[in-house]
């Protein structure tokens, strides 16, 4: 693919690690507790605008994520159960979800890793791009 078909994005690795996969543009912000089913991946709350869409695999795209604390364990139950995004793309930090990855780790799975992008950055990302996460802090976007 040549270079006018992809463009990056330079940010904070918040957690380290290459990833790829489809994006998952959230275009609103998502609570993981009572908002994604750690069985399967799927947004289950029923007022986010893209319910019923699937995390499992997709580099996620969180301009702003809310919640509870319980947060951490449901990402903790997806990265276990095998249906955890492939990488996470935030716009703001949001330490108590990275705590999931954190913790996944210790008990040695794998972390899913973290990239926090200036939020005005992920604008003009649209669900279903292709992307890659680099160990130097880039996501590569091919349109």
């Amino acid at each position: 693919m040549d270079r006018s078909d992809a463009h990056d994005l330079q940010g904070e690795v918040l957690i380290a690690g290459a990833a790829e996969g489809p994006l998952l543009v959230l275009e609103e912000p998502l609570s993981f507790w009572g908002g994604v089913d750690p069985a399967n991946g799927k947004i289950i709350a029923t007022r986010h605008p893209q319910c019923g869409a699937n995390v499992s695999g997709t580099l996620l795209v969180l301009p702003r994520a809310i919640g509870s604390s319980s947060s951490s364990s449901v990402l903790l139950e997806l990265i276990a159960a095998g249906h955890a995004p492939a990488g996470l793309v935030l716009g703001q930090t949001d330490a108590i979800l990275l705590l999931g990855s954190i913790v996944a780790e210790e008990l040695d799975h794998s972390p899913v890793p973290a990239l926090l992008v200036k939020d005005t950055a992920l604008v003009g990302l649209r669900s279903g791009q292709q992307g890659a996460l680099s160990l130097d802090g880039r996501l590569r976007v091919h349109n």
